[in-house]
């Protein structure tokens, strides 16, 4: 009976650290579990302000395209009206040479203002292909930037 007592005892002792060793491992997932949990609300707050800061740039590239927009629309506008003030000038330019063909400082002045007139609406031309390119550009982003948010709204439906 006393060497039965002792090897429920030692077979006692045994579970009694084995079980010790069980928690300590349970105490230690536990806490792993813990800081993996906290590891990924970092992640997700992380992830939230990128997204936010991702929002606020779209926000500031979708005003900074309606302001292009805007002065894309002036420039045509101004274009035009250079266009119709070339027109203008050249039918005057026409006039003047027959009229006054002895008058040569108004032609001069003239095909001056003709020349100053050819190099604006040239530059309003490129301008506005730089504006259109810009505003594409600023598309991409934005589409660019759309993708990533459903990237973001798949991976949160994930988990």
């Amino acid at each position: 009976l006393k060497e039965e007592n002792a090897a429920l005892r030692s077979k006692i002792n045994k579970l009694q650290i084995l079980s010790e060793t069980q928690a300590d491992k349970m105490r230690k997932l536990e806490k792993k579990l813990e800081e993996n949990k906290i590891k990924e609300e970092k992640e997700a707050q992380d992830l939230e302000a990128m997204v936010q800061h991702v929002e606020q740039n779209l926000q500031l590239m979708t005003k900074r395209a309606a302001r292009a927009e805007n002065s894309a629309a002036k420039l045509r506008q101004e274009n035009a009206l250079l266009q119709a003030e070339l027109r203008n000038s050249r039918l005057e330019n026409e006039a003047l040479r027959a009229a006054q063909a002895g008058l040569a400082a108004a032609k001069q002045n003239a095909e001056v203002a003709l020349q100053h007139l050819l190099q604006v609406t040239a530059s309003s031309r490129a301008s506005l292909r730089q504006l259109l390119s810009g505003a594409e550009s600023l598309q991409l982003v934005a589409d660019l930037l759309k993708c990533i948010d459903r990237i973001s709204e798949v991976s949160e439906d994930g988990q």
